[in-house]
């Protein structure tokens, strides 16, 4: 009964940590299948340098980060899936919360439920896998500034610069071609207020931003099979590094040898010129005593 009461203890404080970790920081590490996964969730508005209004729900991209790192680095944790709900938000935290997804090399799995509008959109991008369901919508616009812009030609080749850094991104990550994308950016006749399109999870796919269109079960799945195909990999390199270790050690072993019977060779060789030295030495004192006599 003790063992038993422990053992509820356990598991209630265990799951009193994982709803604190979901109110704090919005992510949850869960296990299935005998794979680990984390989840990450984008929601809201993503903060920026600038502290936003207690009313907006946002992300923090000084919370998301270090998260990202210590999976990357994590023995127990196999993959990452990334939900996305969010209106875009600050570029660069944008930008820098998407290339470090980028740049794992263990399974990442996204998936846009509600919205992954403007920045969002690299977000959704950046895992190795993407996924939207049908419903999503996806907002694709030119870059825009909050407060006063100083109206010289050099404020505009900022933002072309920075939008440049966008598309090139979004390319590079997704199947969508620049022209595309581009295209979709500046359309001027389907925002009423604005410059830019609207897209739903059908068009996301069919454009080639998205990969496949599907709910949480098809991400998960997919996470799982990318997971266990990362283990087989990872497991293949290290046996072949053992391979490499065993047939460099046999190389070592195999010329330490040649290179004591050449020595044995070279001192027994020279080890018979120094005996005929001494012999021709001492016919040649007879000969010289005998010249003498």
């Amino acid at each position: 009964m003790d063992e038993e009461k422990r053992s509820n203890e356990d598991n209630a404080e265990e799951r009193k940590a994982d709803m604190d970790q979901i109110q704090e920081l919005g992510s949850l590490t869960a296990e299935g299948s005998g794979n680990r996964i984390h989840c990450i969730v984008i929601i809201g508005q993503i903060e920026g340098h600038q502290v936003l209004s207690s009313q907006n729900k946002t992300t923090k991209y000084e919370h998301v980060m270090p998260q990202i790192a210590a999976i990357e680095e994590s023995n127990e944790i196999d993959g990452l899936l990334i939900m996305l709900n969010t209106v875009g938000g600050d570029i660069e935290a944008g930008l820098a919360i998407a290339e470090l997804i980028a740049g794992m090399k263990k399974p990442t799995v996204s998936l846009v439920l509600g919205g992954g509008h403007s920045i969002g959109v690299p977000l959704a991008v950046s895992a190795k896998k993407s996924f939207i369901v049908p419903s999503a919508a996806m907002t694709i616009h030119p870059v825009r500034l909050n407060g006063m812009v100083i109206g010289v030609p050099q404020t505009f080749k900022y933002f072309e610069r920075i939008q440049d850094r966008i598309v090139k991104f979004v390319t590079a990550n997704s199947k969508i071609s620049e022209k595309k994308f581009l295209e979709l950016m500046l359309n001027t006749g389907e925002l009423a207020s604005d410059v830019g399109t609207v897209i739903d999870g059908k068009q996301a796919v069919e454009y080639g931003l998205i990969d496949e269109l599907g709910g949480l079960s098809d991400a998960l799945s997919a996470l799982h099979a990318m997971i266990d195909d990362y283990k087989s990999g990872k497991n293949r390199n290290e046996s072949r590094m053992a391979s490499d270790s065993e047939r460099t050690e046999i190389k070592e072993s195999k010329e330490k040898n040649a290179d004591k019977v050449k020595a044995a060779r070279t001192k027994k060789s020279s080890s018979k010129s120094g005996s005929g030295k001494k012999r021709t030495g001492a016919v040649a004192l007879v000969s010289t005593d005998e010249d003498g006599d």
